[in-house]
């Protein structure tokens, strides 16, 4: 078992590093207080290469296997401390391009994943309902098979990237003659007659990843429009979600070494009772918890990256990253905030802000209660 990264992972590191430090960090409290997009921000991820990280090359993109790719959104998650970009980037690459390139057609992947690699495009995943969040069997939103396509009804809410996309990935049940309804996924143009993308939802954190309603109102989309066949939807969701749990928290993972750094930084400068804070045994306790979670969750997360590219089924191994990763990154967050007292807890500095990104992590991707289900389940239990 083979534990170093080789040279070029690690040169790729050390340039998304510099990229991010360098190119994503203007203006972010701006940004943050107002909830606003960096679309430059975003086309510069673009050019960079980070949305055709583990695309084909014949997609516009890099061909990367996941362990690699891994490894570079760990790098731009330490780098970026715009934590709603990176997330942005993510939910584009592992909800909407990875299940295009895997199950979409010779037609869709030409027409649409060299457009969303290149940042022309933005991509958006449409599946939570107001009433239909960690059930997917509650989904309300329907297709009916109408001509030569399909009319979609429905309200989709929480769809990361929405209100700024030019395209949604969207689930509904198929509604067919004589048989139980089957899950259904859609690539669902803004500019669709029917199709409504609403502005940006209020957040406690991730302000600067909008977050939106997507509506279907007797929305028709042409048969070339379905992503797999018929049924499909559950399959395409499942895989979707198990590269997300498994990449998405990469950033994570980078964004708990960035706080680590920031602590060990301040615990050194930081003088109380005639010594910095760093000698108190409290104080070096927090700080090598985290360094003992950041480097469980890169092992469960390298893991995940080497199963899957691999063909062999990760599922259980996702879950339990993504739970790991998300819950320590969330505890990171706090035990910064308390070891830099009062200034943590002030606006002017990043920690309050990092505080609020962190926390969601437990929610989306699957909550913490259905990553638990997952692991239970993959048990027997």
């Amino acid at each position: 078992m083979d534990f170093e990264i080789t040279s070029e992972q690690q040169e790729l590191r050390a340039a998304v590093r510099a990229f991010a430090r360098q190119e994503l960090n203007h203006d972010l409290e701006r940004r943050d207080h107002e909830g606003t997009f960096p679309l430059d921000c975003w086309r510069k991820c673009a050019e960079f290469g980070i949305l055709g990280l583990p695309v084909p090359a014949e997609y516009g993109g890099q061909g990367q296997d996941l362990v690699t790719t891994t490894i570079a959104m760990e790098a731009l998650g330490w780098g970026c401390r715009d934590n709603g970009l990176v997330f942005s980037l993510n939910a584009q690459l592992w909800a909407v391009q990875m299940p295009l390139a895997h199950y979409g057609s010779d037609a869709q992947k030409r027409e649409w994943l060299p457009k969303l690699v290149s940042g022309q495009t933005i991509g958006a995943h449409a599946i939570t309902e107001p009433g239909a969040g960690s059930d997917v069997f509650a989904l309300t939103t329907r297709a009916e098979r109408k001509g030569d396509g399909y009319v979609l009804n429905g309200q989709k809410t929480f769809a990361t990237n929405a209100p700024v996309a030019d395209l949604a990935l969207a689930f509904a049940y198929l509604q067919r003659e004589g048989k139980a309804p089957a899950l259904t996924a859609f690539l669902v143009p803004r500019d669709a007659k029917g199709v409504t993308f609403g502005k940006p939802i209020a957040k406690m954190g991730l302000r600067t990843s909008p977050m939106g309603e997507v509506i279907f109102e007797d929305c028709f989309v042409p048969e070339g429009s379905r992503l797999g066949p018929e049924g499909a939807g559950m399959r395409i969701f499942n895989s979707a979600m198990e590269w997300e749990r498994a990449c998405i928290f990469a950033g994570h993972l980078g964004a708990m070494e960035r706080l680590l750094d920031d602590c060990v930084a301040y615990a050194k400068q930081r003088r109380q009772f005639g010594q910095p804070i760093a000698k108190f045994e409290a104080v070096a306790s927090r700080i090598a918890d985290m360094k003992v979670a950041i480097e469980a969750g890169r092992w469960l997360l390298y893991k995940v990256g080497w199963l899957t590219g691999q063909g062999k089924n990760a599922v259980l191994e996702a879950a339990i990253a993504k739970l790991y990763v998300s819950e320590m990154h969330s505890k990171a967050a706090l035990d910064a905030l308390q070891l830099h007292g009062g200034y943590g807890y002030m606006k002017e500095y990043p920690i309050e802000r990092e505080v609020r990104d962190a926390l969601s992590g437990t929610l989306y991707s699957g909550t913490s209660e259905m990553q638990r289900k997952i692991i239970a389940s993959c048990l027997g239990l």
